[in-house]
């Protein structure tokens, strides 16, 4: 049960990274990729100038102990001149307090100041990293983009790539059932035209019945040209025997006509 498992795990690991690697585009990882060096160079940035900030906190407070140490100074000289030497002494010692503070504070300051020293390098360093990162990155997806166009160039013409092969295989089909059908058509032209396979149509016709009508159809033809014929013929003789007659009897009319004698 446990290899079966194991074999299963397996098996799905290797399906789910064949799945990964299908899906995963290149330049997308690299857009990723660069947008996570900018997050990151925009934190040390972010950390430099909080830095700064620190130090410059730190010479403001200096320079407000320096200030109170010299006026301390100045007013323990003046409590000496006037022979208050206890004042002079309460104001020097504040004044040394006071001095352990600035020592404190340039020695933080110092420190601050090579912090800021070196992220400023860092972000310098990183910056030049991330702009180098971007050219190859516009380099690596300019030469992809156009190793795909290639490629699928290639497929169009060579046709293995898959939307031209369902293509192809369509006028395949196509080309296929064209052919399938003008096959039989002519077969049942060829069943048709032999008398193998009866008309129900009553449209068709054999070889020896279309000559059949034919020469029927001549012989009407000649029988119709020869009653025309006859009836023409007929026609002018029965003209010339009436046109005889008429004038036959024009000619014996004045011969038949009485005459009266004047008286």
């Amino acid at each position: 049960m446990s290899g079966v498992m194991k074999r299963m795990g397996m098996i799905f690991r290797a399906k789910a990274n064949k799945a990964l690697d299908r899906a995963e585009d290149p330049r997308e990882t690299l857009d990723y990729s660069y947008q996570k060096q900018l997050e990151l160079l925009q934190k040390v940035r972010r950390g430099v100038a909080d830095v700064a900030t620190s130090r410059k906190r730190l010479e403001l407070q200096l320079n407000q102990l320096q200030q109170q140490s010299t006026k301390l100074e100045d007013q323990g000289r003046k409590a000496l001149a006037l022979g208050r030497e206890d004042l002079a002494r309460e104001a020097l010692s504040r004044r040394a307090a006071l001095q352990q503070q600035v020592t404190d504070l340039e020695t933080q300051h110092a420190t601050l100041q090579g912090e800021e020293e070196k992220l400023t390098l860092a972000a310098q360093r990183l910056q030049a990293k991330v702009d180098a990162f971007r050219t190859k990155k516009e380099t690596i997806k300019a030469t992809y983009t156009a190793a795909q166009a290639q490629t699928r160039i290639g497929e169009a013409f060579s046709g293995i790539s898959e939307e031209m092969g369902d293509v192809g295989l369509a006028i395949q089909r196509a080309e296929d059932k064209t052919a399938q059908l003008q096959a039989r058509a002519g077969a049942i032209d060829e069943l048709l035209a032999s008398g193998a396979l009866d008309d129900q149509s009553g449209m068709a016709k054999d070889d020896i019945q279309a000559e059949l009508d034919r020469l029927s159809g001549g012989t009407d033809v000649e029988l119709e040209l020869q009653r025309m014929k006859a009836e023409l013929a007929g026609g002018s003789s029965q003209q010339a025997i009436e046109g005889g007659t008429g004038q036959g009897q024009s000619q014996q009319q004045p011969q038949d006509t009485p005459r009266f004698d004047k008286q």
